[in-house]
């Protein structure tokens, strides 16, 4: 049976310029990380999520603070869904779980890069990895 999180206890003070506005949704997240994430109107950051031993992209999902929060002090994979307003463990239903090795923040804080051991599929269809349908490229790029 789940453990119910602690009370979130408020937002991350001193955000560092409009671009680092506060999340919408109270967190407990380390302020000085939270100043440094660049988030969406939404107040969400990409996470690209790829597997730790192969460095295999896996599927991108969406933070907010309290989703990294979450993550970062569970090891699990822990996104803020889009289409339910609501927060999701990666593999709670489904099996597939996520078992976090390590986060990165990008250069300009908009994306995390998130290193997991994934259990069964990462995407929702089945597959191994969301990226599973390869695009014609037809142009030679720079190198002939």
């Amino acid at each position: 049976m789940p453990v119910p999180d602690p009370p979130v206890t408020g937002v991350p003070s001193d955000p560092s310029g409009p671009e680092a506005s506060p999340p919408a949704r109270p967190s407990r997240l380390d302020p000085a990380i939270a100043a440094r994430l660049r988030r969406t109107s939404d107040g969400l950051v990409a996470a690209v999520v790829r597997a730790h031993d192969s460095g295999e992209v896996l599927m991108v999902a969406w933070m907010d603070d309290e989703a990294l929060h979450r993550t970062l002090t569970t090891g699990r994979a822990t996104y803020w869904s889009r289409s339910r307003r609501e927060y999701w463990v990666k593999g709670a239903t489904s099996g597939h779980h996520q078992y976090v090795r390590s986060v990165a923040l990008d250069c300009d804080g908009d994306a995390l890069l998130v290193s997991v051991d994934q259990v069964g599929a990462a995407c929702h269809t089945g597959h191994r990895t969301c990226f599973f349908t390869e695009l014609p490229v037809t142009g030679t790029g720079a190198g002939g």
